[in-house]
């Protein structure tokens, strides 16, 4: 019987990104949890750090719905990593203030998820990771950088608990 699945001409794009973000993923959430952290903890924090944020603004950046928010930064506080306080420019807003030792667990966090993305880039040859970076970077400024609007919104990979 001849198969009537249509041939591919291109290489499924699709899979090859999402199956390696998903492997990155949980070899981030892996070493990340081992200092007692998740990769959403660990955002909240750099990007606080950073400058006076939002809850709002850190939620935009690290893409998450208000209530992953709130969930994430109720896990900070009562880890005594970050807590809430009103904005001195907006009375409604809430500003994420991380603690010193939030600080000291955001370096160590970093250390970490610089270690997990440089050993997936050590497992290429020199040329091929250069090569890999600038095409990514070029589709993620480029092609690729904003999502377009569709009658039935694409779904995120989904997580496993």
């Amino acid at each position: 019987m001849t198969s009537m699945a249509p041939t591919r001409t291109e290489p499924d794009l699709s899979y090859l990104l999402d199956h390696t973000s998903h492997v990155l993923r949980t070899r981030m959430a892996a070493a990340l949890g081992e200092i007692g952290l998740t990769a959403r903890m660990h955002c909240v924090l750099v990007h606080a750090l950073e400058e006076e944020r939002t809850q709002a603004q850190l939620a935009e950046i690290g893409d998450m719905d208000k209530t992953t928010m709130v969930v994430t930064v109720d896990a900070l506080e009562k880890a005594g990593l970050a807590g809430r306080r009103p904005s001195a420019t907006d009375r409604r807003a809430r500003i994420i203030a991380v603690t010193e030792a939030g600080a000291e667990v955001a370096h160590r966090s970093q250390e970490i998820v610089d270690g997990v993305h440089e050993s997936a880039l050590a497992s290429l040859p020199d040329d091929e990771r250069e090569v890999l970076l600038r095409a990514l970077n070029r589709l993620a400024t480029g092609h690729l950088e904003a999502p377009v609007e569709s009658p039935t919104p694409a779904r995120r990979a989904r997580q496993r608990g």
